[in-house]
């Protein structure tokens, strides 16, 4: 997957709401199927062509530190 899909939810040019609920359905996904489970994988293709890596730093690092809003 090159880009993300089109989603009807997020029909502006600003992904960022999209780039962050991909980032957390991904680990909710990983959360609850485990990290064999291959269609958790659709949320990380698609949250890293959204996300710029600053982003997905201060993702993960928030995620370490126990502050990203959402807790598995």
């Amino acid at each position: 997957m090159s880009t993300a899909p089109f989603d009807p939810r997020f029909p502006n040019a600003n992904q960022t709401k999209s780039c962050w609920l991909h980032y957390a359905d991904y680990h909710k996904c990983l959360a609850i199927k485990g990290e064999d489970y291959e269609p958790c994988n659709y949320f990380k293709k698609v949250y890293k062509a959204l996300c710029d890596i600053t982003t997905i730093d201060k993702f993960e690092e928030m995620r370490e530190n126990g502050t990203f809003p959402i807790r598995k």
